[in-house]
């Protein structure tokens, strides 16, 4: 069983930075591929960005590529979102998730590709 904690979500105004964290605890964090992905009231959860394994892979949506950064430390099993240059339609709840089949990061970037979950947290950016 692999628990995911996320942190790190806050208020910021258009234009800001925040930084997420998501702490895994349990399993192999290092033999599983990551993802961050957000979701807002009445609509799906939307990918955000993926990182293999090793992280030396990455993978974005086309509506944060050049604005985000995803990356971990297999050693702090910890995984962050670099933000920046945030927009209001950036607000969402926003969840880490681990893919244990670790699968290639550019082949599966859908929410039922990931099996375990974080209980998400919070970015709101104001206009």
């Amino acid at each position: 069983q692999v628990q995911l904690v996320e942190s790190g979500g806050g208020l910021v105004q258009a234009g800001g930075s925040l930084r997420l964290s998501c702490v895994a605890s349990g399993g192999t964090f290092s033999r599983y591929r990551m993802g961050w992905f957000r979701q807002v009231p009445g609509k799906e959860r939307e990918f955000v960005a993926t990182v293999s394994w090793g992280g030396s892979v990455t993978y974005y949506a086309d509506s944060v590529k050049g604005r985000f950064k995803i990356f971990r430390d297999n050693v702090k099993k910890t995984m962050y979102l670099q933000m920046n240059n945030l927009k209001p339609e950036d607000t969402a709840v926003y969840y880490c998730a681990a893919d244990t089949a670790n699968r290639r990061v550019a082949d599966a970037l859908g929410a039922t590709d990931f099996v375990y979950w974080g209980q998400g947290t919070q970015v709101t950016v104001s206009s």
